[in-house]
């Protein structure tokens, strides 16, 4: 019998997540946060089940979501962007617990670059993440949650900002004038990059490790949009003057080739 993957999250990365693990011959199954969200993903074919995770604990059909399961993928938003005082850290240490009293050992957490802070400059997977932002601060325990536990084997995927399909994080920025940070280098993956990426890791066994997701180029921020926005008939942004000494953060990879010899399937251009 072919394995069971379970993705916790069938959102905008989760879901063709999930399309693409069924043609590749693995059972899927996945968790939204909502009963009606559930019962539209099972008109459409899906095995989805109702999970939420609070600061109170862990609600719906858990114990059913985690059985039988081979390997577990987590892709929950922390929700820290909106600053609601979501103390992202104890949701996680509820559904942490739930997984350890199942037969589940092999885990890939989702995580985001913005573990390591900008004033850190160019980082790999060697690099310690010192975070000085609370939401980076707690993504940080929760992957030391998940990394140290004895009960799994865990890899942790940080990825960069996403684009793919429908996001275009220029469209965001498209006619603003004065915008900060122009000489920043960008930090930034494709959707099926994602997908190809947390699909190696499971092809090839790759837990215990943490992985940097992100392309390997880095162009100055006012550079790239500014390109982009002229290729897709947008208003180009405009940037401030900046400081020629200030320090960014630029994300870079050893460990997507040096265990996974990942090869990307898009360019940033």
């Amino acid at each position: 019998m072919s394995k069971m993957i379970a993705i916790a999250g069938l959102g905008w990365l989760g879901k063709p997540f999930a399309q693409s693990l069924h043609t590749l011959g693995y059972r899927v199954k996945g968790s939204v946060t909502s009963i009606e969200k559930a019962t539209i993903l099972q008109k459409n074919g899906f095995e989805a089940y109702h999970i939420e995770i609070s600061e109170a604990g862990v609600l719906g059909s858990v114990k059913a979501f985690l059985s039988e399961v081979d390997y577990l993928v987590i892709m929950i938003p922390p929700g820290l962007r909106r600053n609601t005082g979501a103390d992202y850290v104890l949701k996680m240490a509820h559904f942490l617990g739930e997984i350890e009293v199942t037969q589940i050992n092999k885990v890939i957490l989702v995580s985001s670059t913005s573990v390591y802070d900008d004033t850190q400059a160019r980082v790999t997977e060697k690099t310690h993440p010192e975070p000085t932002s609370q939401a980076g601060k707690q993504l940080l325990q929760v992957e030391q949650l998940f990394f140290n536990s004895d009960k799994l084997k865990t890899s942790v995927v940080r990825f960069g900002g996403l684009f793919g399909g429908s996001r275009q994080p220029v469209r965001y920025l498209a006619g603003r004038k004065n915008l900060n940070d122009k000489n920043a280098p960008v930090n930034l993956i494709h959707r099926d990059d994602c997908i190809g990426v947390l699909s190696e890791i499971i092809n090839q066994e790759a837990f215990g490790y943490y992985f940097n997701a992100v392309m390997p180029q880095h162009p100055a921020k006012s550079d790239y949009y500014i390109k982009k926005a002229i290729a897709l008939d947008l208003i180009p942004p405009s940037f401030s003057k900046e400081d020629s000494n200030e320090v960014f953060k630029q994300v870079d990879s050893v460990n997507l080739e040096t265990i996974l010899n990942y090869k990307f399937k898009h360019s940033l251009y």
